[in-house]
């Protein structure tokens, strides 16, 4: 299964009530069969620009991102279902790439490497 990082952000709420929202977020790539590695609390911050969403306009929000594995069939339907969730008001999947050795890396360091056993 595809690594995906799932950028959300949630709006401006106490914290049992984002403990929630997370809650139900994280249970929803659970039930669709990801497998989550990592949650990172990013932060509430004002938005770069106000947004609008449900018929409310807001002007902070909470940054969160997850770190999980599934298949790339479930990415519709759990974007279609977070676009419908009250609380978010901005969900954005990435895919993530393998990482790569430093002995595949054609950077910089390979050229030092070159030049310092010659």
């Amino acid at each position: 299964m595809p690594r995906y990082e799932l950028s959300v952000i949630l709006k401006a709420m106490q914290r049992p009530e984002t403990a929630a929202v997370l809650r139900r977020t994280v249970e929803t790539l659970f039930e669709r069969g990801a497998v989550v590695r990592g949650l990172e609390n990013l932060g509430e911050r004002r938005l770069p620009y106000n947004i609008s969403k449900h018929n409310c306009l807001h002007t902070h929000g909470g940054y969160f991102s997850v770190d999980f594995h599934a298949s790339p069939n479930i990415l519709s339907g759990l974007l279609d279902h977070l676009e419908r969730d009250i609380d978010v008001l901005r969900p954005t999947v990435i895919k993530k790439d393998v990482e790569v050795s430093k002995a595949q890396c054609c950077g910089l360091q390979n050229e030092k490497a070159k030049s310092t056993s010659r």
